[in-house]
């Protein structure tokens, strides 16, 4: 049976916002299916930018490290971000730089040429909330912020399959809409996709 990790990215401490309630959702299906479940909340963690490139190849913050322990113990890793300015929030990105620091999710190839995966063998959702309606991100700005974390973040680190989920129009949204969202979330939680 798949386990899961959770990694919710709203930069929010105050946890009122749809990310929060998504993440939660998903928990709730996972747990629900009797899948073991991890949840790494980004607005509790002290993240600092990696701001030198010998950075990578040193070992992260304490905090960092137990965030590199609950991915790897998983089969299937969950992002959840709002878009903010196109893109993730800064903090989600310096989040994913630090885990990837000491070869956690991408090493080197001794005989060069392309890096090898380190997170090869597990799966991925990203489930993004926006404002805009999500055709519009797809159509007129092609979701390249959303593409770029997928295979230059997950793809290089090896996960596969990575599925996408893309929430639009949510600062409009009924009670009613929501809670159909939250349901058809928890299932996806159920079957860990």
């Amino acid at each position: 049976m798949k386990s899961v990790c959770i990694i919710d990215g709203h930069p929010d401490k105050a946890r009122k916002h749809l990310c929060h309630a998504i993440a939660d959702a998903y928990a709730k299906g996972a747990r629900g299916a009797g899948r073991q479940t991890s949840r790494l909340d980004l607005a509790t963690l002290d993240i600092p930018f990696v701001r030198v490139p010998a950075d990578f190849a040193k070992p992260p913050p304490k905090a960092i490290l137990n965030c590199q322990k609950a991915v790897k113990a998983a089969d299937h890793l969950v992002v959840v971000y709002p878009l903010w300015l196109g893109s993730m929030p800064a903090l989600v990105k310096a989040f994913f730089e630090q885990l990837a620091r000491n070869e956690f999710a991408i090493g080197a190839n001794e005989k060069g040429g392309w890096p090898r995966k380190m997170l090869k063998g597990k799966s991925a959702r990203v489930i993004v909330t926006m404002g805009m309606p999500s055709a519009a991100y797809k159509i007129f700005l092609g979701a390249h912020g959303v593409k770029s974390f997928e295979s230059a973040v997950l793809g290089m680190s090896g996960f596969k399959p990575i599925r996408e989920t893309l929430i639009g129009g949510v600062g409009a949204w009924s009670d009613q809409r929501a809670n159909a969202l939250l349901a058809r979330i928890e299932a996806m939680g159920a079957a860990a996709k």
